[in-house]
C-alpha cells in the first residue's frame, strides 16, 4: 500500500502506469474530467482522441491484437458509456482483452435517475467477461488490477470498470499489481494428462484425421501456432482455419487446405464432412462453420482443446475435451512423441490425401477469366 493517499484519479493512472498500458483511447466528457486532469499532469500515458466510443473501442481492439497487450478505453457517463456497447460486445465475440473506464455520477446520486445516468454494469453484463462498479476508493486499485488479470487470463474479452466520480475525488490508498490475487477467477491452464493420453491415441489410430484451428490459437500466441504445425506435419494431416483463425498456419503449406465455412473452400468443407477425427483447437463451432448441427461432420469423433469450459459442448457434442491453454496442451500432445503420434498405416494415410487432392483439382477459387469476359459483353453484341 501506498504512504500518502493519492485521488481517485491519480489511482487510476497510476494502475495504467503499473499495468504497462502506454496508450489510451478515449473520449472526454463531465464523469471523468478528473481523470483527464490526471492524464493532463503526467507523460506516461499517450492519450488517443477518438470521434465516437465506440470507435474508441476498436480501436483498443486494434492495438490489443496487434501488441498483445490490454487495450484500454476511456469514456464517459450515461450515452459514453452506451455508445461502447457494440465494441464491447464485439470484443466478447472475439475475445480481445480490454479494460474500458466508464464514468458513473456520484454515487449518492444512482439509481436517482440523475443527468447522464444510466446502469452501466447492468447493459454491459451480458456483452463482457465482467464489470465493476467502484463506490468505494479504498477498493479502485485492487479492482483495476483485477481488472487487467481478468481480461487477458484464461479466454481474454473486455472488462468495464465503472467510475462514480465522488470516488475520483475521493483521497485513497494505493496498492501495486503484485500484492492483488484474484478470489475465484483460476482459468485452467494445464490439460490433464490422462485426456491427453487419449488424444494421442486417437490421432495415431486416425484413418482420415482433420485440424481445425481458431481464433484460440492466435490469441495462445506465437508458440501456440508453431506447436500447431508441427503437429500437423509430424502426423501428416491436412488442416483448416476459422477466419479468426487465419494466419495460425502457413496459407502456403501443402497440409493447410483453406479456410473452412459457408465462406471457406471446397476441400476444407469436404474434409470437414468426410475425416473421421476432428481435432479442433481453439475454435467455437460457430454457425458460419457447422451449418446445420445434425449434418455436421457426422461420421467423426471429435477431440475439442479449449481453455473456455463453458465453450466445450455448448454447439457440438465432443467425444473428448481437453481444458487447458492451447499452447500447453499441444506441447502435451508433442511430448509424446513422432513414432507414437504418427499413423499406424500409412496406406490408409496416402488413401486420405489422394481423396484431397481430387476435392482440390476442382480449383474452388479459380477466377474465370471467359466468364469475366462474357459479363462485360454489351447485351448489343448478342442480338447479330
Amino acid at each position: 500500500m501506498s504512504a500518502e493517499p493519492m485521488s481517485g484519479a491519480e489511482i487510476v493512472i497510476k494502475s495504467l502506469v503499473d499495468q504497462g498500458v502506454d496508450v489510451v483511447f478515449g473520449y472526454p466528457g463531465g464523469a471523468v474530467l478528473p481523470i483527464y486532469d490526471a492524464l493532463f499532469k503526467q507523460n506516461a500515458l499517450r492519450h488517443v482522441l477518438v470521434r465516437h466510443e465506440q470507435g474508441a473501442v476498436h480501436a483498443a481492439e486494434g492495438y490489443a491484437r496487434s501488441t498483445g497487450r490490454v487495450g484500454v478505453v476511456l469514456v464517459t457517463s450515461g450515452p459514453g458509456a452506451t455508445n461502447a456497447v457494440t465494441g464491447l460486445t464485439d470484443a466478447l465475440m472475439d475475445s480481445v482483452p480490454v479494460v474500458c473506464l466508464t464514468g458513473q455520477v456520484p454515487t449518492h446520486l444512482i439509481g436517482n435517475d440523475a443527468f447522464q445516468e444510466a446502469d452501466t454494469t447492468g447493459i454491459t453484463r451480458p456483452c463482457t467477461k465482467h464489470n465493476y462498479l467502484v463506490k468505494n476508493v479504498c477498493e479502485l486499485a485492487k479492482t483495476l488490477h483485477e481488472a487487467f488479470y481478468v481480461a487477458r487470463i484464461g479466454r481474454p474479452g473486455p472488462v468495464v470498470v465503472d467510475l462514480p466520480k465522488d470516488v475520483l475525488f475521493a483521497p485513497g490508498p494505493y496498492c501495486a499489481p503484485e500484492e492483488v490475487r484474484h478470489k475465484s477467477y483460476r482459468p485452467q491452464l494445464r490439460p490433464d494428462p490422462a485426456r491427453v493420453s487419449e488424444a494421442v491415441e486417437m490421432i495415431r489410430s486416425a484413418k482420415r484425421p482433420l485440424f481445425y484451428g481458431g481464433g484460440g490459437l492466435v490469441n495462445s500466441g506465437l508458440e501456440a501456432c508453431a506447436r500447431f504445425a508441427e503437429l500437423v506435419r509430424l502426423t501428416d494431416a491436412p488442416c483448416t482455419l476459422t477466419l479468426m483463425g487465419l494466419g495460425a498456419f502457413p496459407a502456403a503449406d501443402p497440409h493447410f487446405l483453406g479456410m473452412v465455412g459457408m465462406h471457406g473452400t471446397y476441400e476444407a468443407n469436404f474434409a470437414m464432412h468426410e475425416c473421421d477425427l476432428m481435432i479442433a483447437v481453439g475454435s467455437r463451432f460457430d454457425d458460419r462453420v457447422t451449418g446445420r448441427l445434425n449434418a455436421f461432420s457426422p461420421g467423426s469423433k471429435k477431440i475439442h482443446i479449449d481453455i473456455d469450459p463453458s465453450s466445450i459442448n455448448k454447439n457440438v457434442r465432443v467425444d473428448l475435451p481437453i481444458i487447458g491453454d492451447a499452447g500447453e496442451a499441444l506441447s502435451a500432445i508433442l511430448a509424446a512423441g513422432p513414432a507414437t503420434l504418427r499413423c499406424k498405416d500409412q496406406r490408409v494415410r496416402a488413401e486420405w490425401w489422394r481423396t484431397i487432392d481430387g476435392w482440390r483439382a476442382r480449383d474452388c477459387l479459380r477466377y474465370d477469366r471467359k466468364r469475366r469476359d462474357l459479363i462485360n459483353t454489351p447485351l448489343s453484341d448478342f442480338m447479330h
